[in-house]
């Protein structure tokens, strides 16, 4: 059983019906946190996740229907905004957002389709600054501040070829994060980063399903493994908890 660090936070995590965003929501539950899912399309991954809170919540002995699910389209700047004023309305309060959503597919530097190459963008760096504008807004018509922890990749520094789109993204992400930091560290604001490295999620089917292909991948990782969702999930409770409350502009690479 995990310590209570979390107890009474609202946590709005963005993607959290499946993955990372997933073990995060399990993770803040299990600490106490009173969770709203946020998803686009996602409604049966979404119930699961829900069930799943509902379970973690009972067994810590916290309240188990606290939890909610909010969908929104993260490229839409309304949706996003009215998706976080429901949040607010329906838990009085958001303390903190998790802006975890991505998307990838390649996009080669001589050539790519379009479409595919603003949605990246869009859903991967537009609408964290989206959720951030709302989020913010939010922490400063009351006390007590709030955090913003965003997912970002090793590909924010690593360049990855043939995914320009996601590179870009998870770069600006990474300026996002620093830049959010110092406008508002003085207003008890703190803006954080997770940026993993591989890690077995959906984002990754292209290889994760694939002896061969998950052995090239892990001869680059110093514990020769992949991560699991799990394995960082904890990284993001202690950005979140007080532990780390003298923290703020940082990425913790994962």
């Amino acid at each position: 059983m995990f310590k209570a660090r979390l107890e009474g936070l609202r946590s709005f995590i963005t993607g959290g019906s499946r993955g990372i965003g997933r073990a995060v929501a399990e993770r803040f539950a299990a600490e106490g946190a009173v969770i709203i899912i946020n998803h686009y399309r996602d409604d049966e991954e979404a119930a699961h996740t829900l069930e799943s809170l509902k379970a973690i919540s009972t067994k810590n002995g916290f309240d188990s229907n606290r939890h909610r699910i909010i969908a929104a389209d993260l490229s839409d700047r309304a949706s996003i905004h009215q998706a976080m004023d429901q949040a607010v309305k329906e838990c009085e309060r958001v303390d903190c957002l998790i802006n975890n959503a991505g998307i990838q597919a390649e996009t080669p530097g001589n050539g790519f389709d379009a479409a595919i190459f603003e949605k990246i963008v869009a859903v991967n760096l537009m609408g964290a600054a989206y959720a951030s504008e709302k989020a913010i807004a939010h922490f400063l018509s009351r006390t007590g501040g709030g955090s913003i922890i965003n997912t970002t990749s090793v590909h924010e520094l690593i360049p990855k070829p043939t995914y320009l789109a996601y590179s870009i993204s998870k770069g600006g992400l990474s300026n996002l994060t620093r830049t959010l930091a110092l406008e508002y560290a003085d207003r008890g604001i703190r803006v954080n980063a997770v940026g993993p490295g591989a890690v077995s999620t959906s984002l990754n089917d292209s290889w994760r399903y694939d002896p061969k292909a998950v052995r090239v991948v892990e001869n680059h990782i110093p514990m020769r493994r992949v991560a699991t969702p799990e394995d960082v999930a904890g990284v993001y409770a202690f950005l979140a908890s007080e532990d780390a409350n003298y923290i703020t502009g940082q990425t913790r690479s994962e």
